[in-house]
């Protein structure tokens, strides 16, 4: 390895390597349900986009981005301001080195520091390697949407997963934003949260 294995905010500049990640989840399988990958332009927008509120995280190996994690809203609906969407890709060729594990326990301590109280996560069914490693990390399956998509001549269900992040206030403030944490001393100790999950 040239340099220590390490967990960062993603940048613009990351949009291409995290794009070839992504691809082969749109392009082969109905994980995701994009149908098709998006361009170094739109995964650039996307980063831009969502870095003003939600973390966006990379896992970096030797230099080489290896996975990454991001938050967003689970729903534009003044009332869902605490709840948050997560999703993770790790490439195939670092599988069960931890990746996964890593990049959400950095992603949720970052979210706790913001304010957030509910993340979910949505699994297209069947995954066996998806639904492992989110319940294993807590989440918790609260339903399914039977048949809701349909990709590659198929329907495909969805089966949805919650993680409390904290307890819930009776009177909660309104989430920070990235921006407002990454200044808090408190943040580098946040975002390095997973790196003892890692298996390099």
């Amino acid at each position: 390895m040239s340099s220590a294995p390490l967990i960062r905010l993603a940048n613009t500049n990351d949009a291409a390597a995290i794009g070839s990640i992504y691809a082969p989840f749109v392009r082969d399988t109905p994980i995701s349900f994009e149908l098709e990958p998006p361009s170094v332009e739109e995964m650039q927008r996307r980063i831009e986009n969502t870095l003003h509120q939600f973390p966006w995280l990379v896992c970096e190996v030797g230099g080489e981005i290896t996975g990454y994690a991001y938050a967003g809203s689970h729903s534009e609906r003044a009332a869902y301001l605490w709840s948050v969407n997560v999703s993770v890709y790790i490439h195939p060729c670092y599988h069960r080195c931890g990746i996964g594990r890593a990049l959400y326990a950095s992603l949720f301590e970052i979210l706790r520091l913001q304010g957030f109280h509910n993340a979910y996560a949505g699994v297209t069914l069947p995954n066996p390697a998806s639904v492992s490693l989110h319940e294993a990390i807590g989440f918790r399956p609260v339903g399914i949407y039977d048949a809701v998509g349909y990709k590659s001549g198929r329907w495909h269900s969805v089966g949805w997963w919650q993680f409390l992040l904290q307890d819930r206030s009776p009177t909660p403030l309104a989430p920070l934003s990235v921006d407002e944490v990454i200044i808090d001393s408190v943040w580098k100790t946040a975002i390095d949260t997973g790196l003892p999950f890692l298996k390099f």
